[in-house]
């Protein structure tokens, strides 16, 4: 059970893909302008990873190494299909905000690379839980940087008034997304270094 947890662990802490591995910073700039936007965009991330990691590892064996990069890609844009589709009949608004980038879920250096690194030489269930740490670690990152922003930008969170009179509008903007994830980046590191 320990080196489970561990796998699940590292996703979130020592190889969080926002805050240390510095990977899929397209999306965690350009989606987070709010806290619930950001946590749409991780969890559809999320969704894709953890199944993307499963097929990946069950069909290891199966797939031939001249075509596994674009037998990945296969895996992950079928998954990315469903989300779109789900999202659209779903969740309408947010599908509208995200725009085009859920279909960029599929180019995600994040998933191909999990799957590459990790789906492809692991079991299924480790293959798993790598999946839901690095989507928890990537949801919950993109969540902070959402929740910061929209807070410093517009005084709500989650769409509720915090403060009337709104905030600084440069946090909402691209400059914002900088100087949010780079603090934030500083900000985590330094709780994470006090506990190793």
């Amino acid at each position: 059970m320990g080196k489970n947890l561990k796998i699940f662990t590292d996703g979130l802490l020592k190889n969080n893909p926002t805050f240390v591995l510095v990977l899929g910073m397209c999306p965690t700039l350009a989606t987070t302008t709010s806290a619930f936007n950001g946590m749409g965009m991780g969890v559809a991330t999320l969704f894709v990873l953890v199944m993307s990691n499963v097929v990946i590892s069950l069909l290891k064996n199966v797939i031939p190494d001249k075509v596994r990069i674009p037998a990945y890609i296969v895996v992950i844009s079928s998954f990315v299909t469903v989300v779109q589709l789900l999202m659209q009949a779903y969740v309408q608004d947010l599908y509208n905000t995200l725009g085009v980038f859920i279909p960029l879920i599929v180019v995600n250096c994040i998933i191909l690379g999990r799957a590459e690194a990790f789906a492809s030489k692991n079991g299924i269930w480790a293959s798993a839980l790598d999946g839901l740490g690095i989507g928890l670690g990537f949801t919950l990152s993109l969540t902070v940087v959402g929740m910061v922003r929209e807070l410093l930008g517009n005084g709500q969170l989650f769409g509720l008034d915090i403060w009337q009179g709104g905030g600084a509008l440069i946090f909402i903007l691209s400059p914002g997304a900088f100087f949010v994830l780079g603090y934030l980046m500083i900000v985590f590191r330094k709780l994470t270094a006090k506990k190793n």
